[in-house]
């Protein structure tokens, strides 16, 4: 996996539209970065996804307005990226919940595979604890700030209020295995 072609490749398409999404990109790829020590021959995956996740807000390539499924499209079809790197971006942070308060999760389902619980744990993690800036956070003030920015109603608020449960997990469990490893 080639993490400098990734975040060259985020550069490109966020740095200069959208200079928030480029600060929570370099922040959430730091993250990923960290968790070297327990992701091992996966480790450059990860991170790489991490430069990568948001890629799909990028005017140049947003069709659907869903920026997973925007995202792992472009990937696959314009970059020819690894197929394991795609599922990652397609179904980063519980995308297929939100795929279907926007009944795109089908077709998200049809064309992006789940990856290792591990690694989407992962990335989970990274995009979690990591602020619109790029500063690291918990994970239940990140839920919050998401909560807040998209206000009530918001098919993003729905979508975040269904799977809080599951990212709030996701990231204890990756925070777990950084600890055993550390200890």
């Amino acid at each position: 996996m080639d993490v400098s072609w990734a975040r060259d490749l985020a550069r490109r398409l966020l740095e200069e539209p959208l200079p928030r999404r480029w600060a929570h990109s370099q922040g959430v790829a730091a993250r990923a970065e960290s968790l070297t020590p327990i992701l091992g021959e996966d480790a450059e995956l990860v991170e790489a996804a991490a430069w990568l996740h948001d890629i799909g807000y990028s005017p140049a390539i947003a069709k659907t307005g869903f920026h997973p499924l925007d995202g792992a499209r472009y990937l696959r079809d314009i970059e020819r990226a690894d197929v394991r790197l795609c599922n990652l971006v397609a179904h980063h942070s519980c995308a297929l919940i939100e795929a279907e308060e926007r009944s795109l999760d089908r077709e998200l389902s049809a064309e992006f595979s789940f990856e290792d619980e591990h690694l989407v744990e992962a990335l989970i993690y990274c995009d979690m604890t990591t602020t619109p800036h790029g500063d690291e956070t918990s994970t239940e003030e990140r839920l919050r700030e998401i909560l807040s920015r998209y206000g009530p109603g918001h098919v993003v608020t729905r979508s975040i209020e269904r799977a809080a449960p599951i990212l709030t997990s996701a990231s204890r469990a990756v925070t777990e295995r950084l600890a055993a490893k550390e200890g």
